[in-house]
Parts: structure tokens; C-alpha cells; sequence
């Protein structure tokens, strides 16, 4: 059995996917570019991999192909129905960040109503050195409790956040999809969380429904003044209408983990931008990433290919 690993840096190395139990011969590349991944795969029955593109027209000149394991929840790189139709199963692995996204969340609340970015930035050009005074106001300072936090999605990590945060004080709604006719129990219409949140988290699907759920349109709904946090897709923030909400002020902050292209390409506005303003917080695509989370993944994605062997499925 060939078992080819397209994207092994999409795995901290300290941290080795553990190898199958059945005979096999792996073969692992760091990174694997789309004119790379026929001649990398040709021969594989397994295919590992994180990000790597697998269009039908890919899919369809790699015969041998049985399983793709995907080291990530999200399988919006396969062509899901083309898989099928060519009898290739598709695994993915999903609940091993519930821990650590929810947690990166609220770290991204506290640094933004706290304006810790600002504070920090302070200190590398000597403005509390050279105050006068033994303190000094530059940035604004909220408590989180009491305030309102709006979740888009209420999946296992939208629901632990929401858990987490109303331990904190926080009161927590949850919206419906846009545009739906009933509120199930439980949720709160759309333009209503909007309204509402002093802090609004994706945490959805991005479907064709989702791309850019947060745009210039539905910013305008937000309550002025709201941060907006998205640890899920890039794709689901119009970057651009963001940009225009921070620097007109009418959001006071925004974080993201997470990018429309990945890596971002060298200009990405809001890459720059985050160079100036204090209250754009931008991590790399990590929020999922402890090391309690990443063994989970890796052993579930073993787990994935030991029972695709036993079974066929």
C-alpha cells in the first residue's frame, strides 16, 4: 500500500503523524504545488494532505487513488461529488480544535476590548518612558462581561464558545442564517445579532451561501462601535468592506486568523494595514493549532486510514 503525504508542513514536525500498522511504503513532501501533485500521487492508493487541490480533472488521471485523508476539518479543496463518482473515499477529521479555537477566540476578545495591541506597540517607541504622568489613555479599555457576543455557526466550536463565554458574563446570542423565514429555538434572527453584538465570531461553513456573509451590506447592520472576529474561512469577509469599517471607525476592531488566499499574497491589504493600526489583530491560520489538538488530529487521521484498510470505507 503507497501512502503519499502531499503537505507534511501543514504538521508541526514535533508532532509526526504515527504510521499505519499494515505494510505500506510513505513517502512525504513538505509542500506540493498544483502542477506537482499528479506526478507526486500518481502511484498512491492513499493520499495524505492538509490544503492540496483535488479537482475532478486531477482526480481523474490518478487511477490508483482509494483514500484521501485530509489533516484538516474543512474538504472544500476536494471535488467531493467527482470523488464519489470515481470511488474514491474522502476522510476528514473533525472536534480536535474544540479546546484550542474556542480559546484563541477569547484570547482575541480580551486583546481587542482591552486594546492590548496598542499598549504593546507603545512600548517598542518609549511613550510610557517619556510620559509624564505615571499612566496614560491612548486607547480605549471595555470589560468583557456584560458585553454581547453574536456566533454565526453553532457547531461544537461555536457552542463551546458560547458556554465559555457566558461563564465570563458575556450574554450570548446566536443568529440564524440570513434570510431564513423561521428562528429555530434557540437562535435570534440575523440582522438582530448583528444589532446587537458587541463582538460578532464566525464560526459556519463557507458554502456558496456563506462567501462573504460579512460585506459591506451586512457591516452596515453591525452595531458601530462592534469588533468582528473570524477564526473559520476567509472567504467569509469581504476584505475590502472590512478594511473600510476599520479605518472609518465604525468598527473598533476586527481579528482573523484565517485569510481568503493562504499564505496572503505580499500587498494583501489587510496585511498592510495591520502594520498601522493597532486594532487589527492577525494570526496565521493557527487557532486550531495547540499541540494537545494537533496529536488529536494526527491520531484520528491514522485512525482514518487503519479503518479505510479493514474496511474499504
Amino acid at each position: 500500500m503507497k501512502i503519499v503525504f502531499l503537505d507534511s508542513t501543514a504538521i508541526p514536525k514535533h508532532i509526526p503523524i504515527p504510521r499505519p500498522t499494515f505494510a505500506h511504503q510513505w513517502t512525504e513532501y513538505e509542500h506540493t504545488s498544483a502542477a506537482q501533485v499528479i506526478e507526486r500521487a500518481q502511484d498512491a492508493d492513499i493520499v495524505i494532505t492538509s490544503k492540496v487541490i483535488f479537482s475532478k480533472e486531477v482526480m481523474q488521471q490518478l487511477p490508483k487513488l482509494k483514500l484521501i485523508a485530509i489533516t484538516a476539518t474543512g474538504t472544500n479543496n476536494v471535488d467531493l461529488v467527482a470523488a464519489k463518482e470515481l470511488g474514491i473515499v474522502v476522510k476528514n477529521v473533525t472536534g480536535y480544535s474544540s479546546v484550542t479555537v474556542p480559546e484563541h477566540v477569547l484570547g482575541m476578545i480580551y486583546a481587542l476590548r482591552h486594546s492590548l495591541m496598542g499598549w504593546y506597540r507603545d512600548q517598542l517607541t518609549d511613550r510610557w518612558v517619556d510620559n509624564p504622568q505615571f499612566c496614560y489613555f491612548d486607547y480605549p479599555i471595555k470589560d468583557v462581561k456584560g458585553s454581547v457576543l453574536g456566533i454565526i455557526g453553532r457547531g461544537n466550536l461555536g457552542r463551546e464558545i458560547g458556554r465559555l463565554a457566558e461563564l465570563l458574563g458575556m450574554q450570548v446570542l446566536y443568529a440564524e442564517h440570513r434570510g431564513a423565514t423561521t428562528i429555530r429555538e434557540g437562535y435570534t434572527k440575523f440582522e438582530e445579532v448583528l444589532a446587537q453584538a458587541d463582538i460578532l465570531t464566525l464560526h459556519c461553513p463557507l458554502t456558496e451561501t456563506t462567501q462573504n456573509l460579512i460585506n459591506r451590506d451586512t457591516l452596515a447592520l453591525c452595531k458601530k462601535g462592534a469588533i468582528l472576529i473570524n477564526t473559520g474561512r476567509g472567504p467569509l469577509v469581504d476584505e475590502q468592506a472590512l478594511l473600510d469599517a476599520l479605518t472609518s471607525g465604525y468598527l473598533s476592531g476586527a481579528a482573523i486568523d484565517v485569510m481568503r488566499k493562504e499564505p496572503p499574497e505580499k500587498g494583501n491589504i489587510l496585511m498592510e494595514a495591520a502594520k498601522r493600526l493597532p486594532n487589527l489583530l492577525i494570526t496565521p491560520h493557527i487557532a486550531w493549532a495547540s499541540d494537545s489538538a494537533v496529536t488529536t488530529l494526527v491520531n484520528k487521521v491514522a485512525q482514518n486510514i487503519e479503518e479505510f484498510v479493514a474496511t474499504g470505507k
